[in-house]
Parts: structure tokens; C-alpha cells; sequence
């Protein structure tokens, strides 16, 4: 059986108004923000020339599918499927209520993209369509047919709505180079992982144990609350502990990612339990999926306050000292392996010795309104923190696996490359919210750690590797999810037991497991799995 859709686990912030925090107002949006007039026609700018087309025209074929003269010229430039998808696309609708995208649209995040969005879809006028667009997206979503893209069009407020190709190109272009560049960045890694298959004497896996299955020891969960009194923050922890005689259990700490919760990878840890790891599942209660509930009621005021850099990681500190006096015994706390992914993956890296780095950040956030990267919005919150060293690596750390984590401004090559500990960095070639490129594989290339490895799914996205977490979260789209996530899964539970048991538990014989030979032995389509342990900026640039 296939695993059910992972949900939303997105950039949301900020709340519209004093009635929208207190998430009474659904009805809101229709109240003050009826517009004086909707579009007619949408103008698009082609150099001298002006083309238009109606909504009207748009509409009808969005519900009977005939195409009106007007619209001809540009349905012709699609073939048979590409015209079904597109009248698919007009009155699909997203299930969102008006408050929730209130509350994005006027996050600080929110209007970033509003910023951006706005210098390519203007009023007739030819002014930003800034506010237009919000408003048409607010009373889009309070519709009885929900928010459709026919719906934010026939909402606009202003009879026209102009499309400023130039700029619409200049994005097409950026789109293009960095999915070119992406590609090249792929094909790098993957001619690097042939070169180390040939290099090595390929061993027969099926003759050993399949780490893709369940380990043989058994163990039991508890959930626990830890109350630190000092940041007045109280979290939940899923610990689950092998029944083993005779050895503390060497431990593993599993970081969710932002709006997430710690059930999104409860796969994995009872997967490592089954091997003997003592594994916790921390909830962050400022970057998790309540978190971002409240957010959408109007009772937060941003997805995750800036002061969550430091407190993730304060987190997990606080977990292994109240782990060392409560189950000494048990468990070994000087052998600690962390796991994380997106925003867990940045807690991961900080765990492991890289201090927030103020300068690069400073640098690569005064371009945020035209960066591509979506990571980015979440990264220069970082610039609201005192601009101090935070300490927050911790020795008891002794290796990292860091899933879709950021890292280029937050960290940047200076500190990267101040981590010591053996590392593992996994991307998703198709990741559109933490780009493989910029956050994973170029900064690989940075790291100094004797001990790293790049494991790349080729088509894995940001949510790959997450499983679902309540019923009622906001659904991705299966685009979004990309191909079968029980691939993924099935990676990193190998992957994981692998380089925990090589650098956590010091079992050297698991070593071979971190090859490029093994990653092709259980690579399979659609998804296909690389694995490296070096590459050089000579190659990447190649």
C-alpha cells in the first residue's frame, strides 16, 4: 500500500487585522474589499505590440470548453492535452479559507511574493498589482466556489489586468538557468558517482542484510514533556527505546521541518529503533503544525518567530541533558546522531558546529524581492536576531544527516566548512523550496568534514521524504510531492541505519553500505538514488 499524501509544510506568516487575530471574521474579505469593477480583459505587453483577451471568453471555455474567436490565437499555440489541462487549471479550486490566505498575504513573507508577483501582473492603469492581486486572492477564497484561477481573475479589481511580459520573460529565462543549471549540477554528481563505482570492487548486496527492512530488536515508545523554564517553552518528545540487555543504546535525534510535527517521521525512528538506536521525536512548538494552525486563526502573528533559530537547537541540547539524568543508564549520551529535515536540517547543521552568519546574510538578502530561492524568506529572518555568536553546536553530537536543509546565507561556505563531525547532505533534484543547487550541492563542495556524503534523488522534491501528519492539514499538490514517496522513504531508512550505525554506534562493517555501488543497487525509477563523497567546484562548474 502506497503511503497517504504528505501535507503542507510551507513559508506562511503575519495577520490581516485585529478581527483576523482573533480568527472571527471569515466573512471579512467580503465586507471591505469589494471591488469597483472586475477585469474585462487581460492586456499582454509585447514589445510595441498590445494583445488582449477576455475573461469572458476564458470562463466560457473554463465550463463548456468551446473556444471563442478572441481566444483561438492562443489556444492554438497548445496541443489537445495541454488545452484540457489548462481549462482544468481555471476552476480547480484550492482548499483554503479567505482568513488563511489573509493571513499568508499579509505575512512579511506573504508580501515578498506579492512584491514580486505584482511587478509582472499589473492594474490596466500599468500600476503594481500589488493590492489588486491580494484582494482578488481574498475574495477568490471567500467565493462559494472556492479559490480558482478563474475566480482571482474575475475578482481583479480593475477593469483589466496587464501582463508585463518583459519581465514575465526575464523569469522564464531565470527559471531556466537555474533548472539548467540544476540539471548540469545532477549530471556532475551522477558522472562522479559512476567514476567511484568503477573505481571500487563492487560487492554483491544481496548476499547482505537488507537495511531497507525493519532491524530485529524490539522496543517501546513513550511520550514525554519537557518543560524548560528558563525560554518558558514546553515541548512533546516521542521516545522510543530498543529492549537491549547489556550496552547503553547509542542515540538519534529527529528534527521536524517548518509547519511540520514530529509524527512526520515517526517511519524512520521506529526503522532505527529496530536497530538498537534509542530514538526521540521532537515537536517544536514554534515551527510546527499547531504553530501554523494558529497562524491561519489569526492567533499567531508569523509562522515561526525569528527566535526559533536558537531555540530549535536549545531544544535539542535541552533533550539530551534531561536524557542524561533521567535514562544515564540506558542510553549513551556522548554517542548522538541528529536527523533533520528543512528547517530540522538547518537545527542539524547548527547542532553540529555552524553559528548563524550575519555577514553572508546581510549580503544575500538585500536582493530577497527577486530571489527565486523560497528558503530565503526563512533564512533572513535570521537578520532580526542579535548579531552575536549563539553557540549552539553541541559536543555530544558525533554525526548529522541534514534532509533538504538551508544553508546558503544562513551559513555560507565559513562556517559550512567549520563542521567536523561526519555529515550527510540529501537533496531533491525537483526541491522548488530549498533548491538542491544552492542549498545542498554547492554546499557540499564547502564542507571540510573527513567524513561527508551527497545523496541525491534525481525528481525527489522538498517532501519526499515526509509522511502525512493530522487528517485534516492542507493537502499538497501531487506535483509538489513528485514521484512515489515510498521510494524516498525506503532511502533514507536505508541510508540513516548505514551512517548511524558507522558514526554513531561505531559498527565500521555498515561502512560499505555509503557507496555509490550500494546507492545503484537499491536505486530505482522514477526516483533514482546517487551517492558521493566528494566533489570539487572544478566539477560542479564543468
Amino acid at each position: 500500500m502506497l503511503p497517504q499524501k504528505p501535507r503542507l509544510s510551507t513559508f506562511l506568516a503575519k495577520p490581516l487585522a485585529a478581527c483576523l487575530n482573533l480568527g472571527l471574521c471569515l466573512s471579512a474579505p467580503t465586507m471591505f474589499l469589494l471591488p469597483a469593477s472586475a477585469a474585462e480583459r487581460i492586456y499582454v505587453d509585447y514589445g510595441p505590440l498590445e494583445l488582449s483577451l477576455p475573461v469572458e471568453a476564458l470562463e466560457k471555455y473554463a465550463t463548456t470548453g468551446k473556444i471563442e474567436e478572441e481566444l483561438a490565437t492562443f489556444a492554438e499555440r497548445l496541443n489537445e492535452q495541454q488545452r484540457k489541462s489548462f481549462q482544468k487549471l481555471l476552476v480547480t479550486p484550492a482548499n483554503v479559507s479567505p482568513v488563511a490566505v489573509s493571513q499568508f498575504l499579509y505575512s512579511p513573507q506573504g508580501e515578498i511574493i506579492l512584491e514580486r508577483v505584482g511587478k509582472l501582473i499589473k492594474t490596466k492603469a500599468g500600476q503594481p498589482g500589488f493590492y489588486a492581486i491580494r484582494a482578488a486572492l481574498i475574495q477568490a477564497a471567500a467565493d462559494e466556489q472556492g479559490l480558482t484561477l478563474l475566480n482571482v481573475l474575475k475578482e481583479f479589481p480593475s477593469s483589466g489586468i496587464r501582463i508585463n511580459s518583459k519581465r514575465g520573460f526575464e523569469i522564464i529565462e531565470e527559471l531556466s538557468n537555474l533548472i539548467e543549471q540544476t540539471e548540469q549540477a545532477s549530471a556532475a554528481v551522477e558522472e562522479h558517482s559512476r567514476a567511484d563505482r568503477s573505481a571500487t570492487t563492487s560487492l554483491d548486496f544481496s548476499e547482505l542484510p537488507n537495511l531497507r527492512q525493519p532491524g530485529s530488536i524490539s522496543f517501546s515508545k513513550q511520550t514525554l514533556t519537557f518543560n524548560d523554564s528558563k525560554r518558558e517553552r514546553t515541548f512533546p518528545v516521542d521516545l522510543y527505546l530498543p529492549q537491549q540487555q547489556g550496552r547503553q543504546a547509542p542515540v538519534v535525534v529527529i528534527s521536524h521541518g517548518l509547519g511540520s510535527e514530529r509524527k512526520t517521521f515517526e517511519y524512520l525512528a521506529t526503522h532505527l529503533a529496530s536497530y538498537g538506536f534509542a530514538v526521540a521525536l521532537v515537536e517544536h512548538p514554534g515551527s510546527n503544525e499547531q504553530q501554523l494552525r494558529l497562524l491561519l486563526a489569526g492567533l499567531r502573528r508569523q509562522v515561526s518567530p525569528p527566535r526559533e533559530l536558537i531555540d530549535r537547537p536549545l531544544d535539542l541540547k535541552y533533550l539530551l541533558d534531561k536524557l542524561q539524568r533521567s535514562y544515564s543508564e540506558r542510553l549513551n549520551l556522548q554517542q548522538v546522531g541528529v536527523i533533520g529535515q528543512s528547517y530540522g536540517g538547518y537545527t542539524v547543521l547548527a547542532l553540529a558546529g555552524a553559528e548563524l552568519n550575519f555577514e553572508q546574510l546581510q549580503q544575500d538578502c538585500q536582493s530577497l524581492d527577486e530571489a527565486l530561492n523560497l528558503s530565503l524568506l526563512l533564512q533572513c529572518q535570521a537578520l532580526k536576531l542579535p548579531h552575536t555568536q549563539h553557540n549552539l553546536q553541541d559536543e555530544r553530537v558525533k554525526a548529522g544527516i541534514a534532509i533538504n536543509p538551508l544553508t546558503s546565507a544562513i551559513f555560507g561556505e565559513e562556517q559550512l566548512s567549520q563542521i567536523q563531525v561526519p555529515l550527510m547532505l540529501v537533496a531533491g533534484s525537483a526541491d522548488t523550496a530549498a533548491p538542491a543547487l544552492s542549498e545542498q550541492i554547492r554546499p557540499f563542495t564547502w564542507l571540510t568534514t573527513e567524513e561527508k556524503y551527497l545523496a541525491l534523488l534525481k525528481g525527489g522534491t522538498h517532501f519526499s521524504a515526509l509522511t502525512p501528519s493530522t487528517e485534516d492539514s492542507v493537502e499538497i499538490p501531487e506535483q509538489a510531492i513528485g514521484p512515489d514517496p515510498a521510494i524516498a522513504h525506503n532511502y533514507i531508512q536505508a541510508l540513516s541505519t548505514a551512517f548511524l550505525e558507522t558514526y554513531v554506534a561505531n559498527e565500521f562493517k555498515y561502512k560499505a553500505y555509503l557507496s555509490a555501488d550500494y546507492a545503484q543497487s537499491i536505486s530505482q525509477p522514477p526516483m533514482p538514488l546517487l551517492l558521493i563523497e566528494s566533489l570539487k567546484r572544478s566539477q560542479l562548474q564543468q
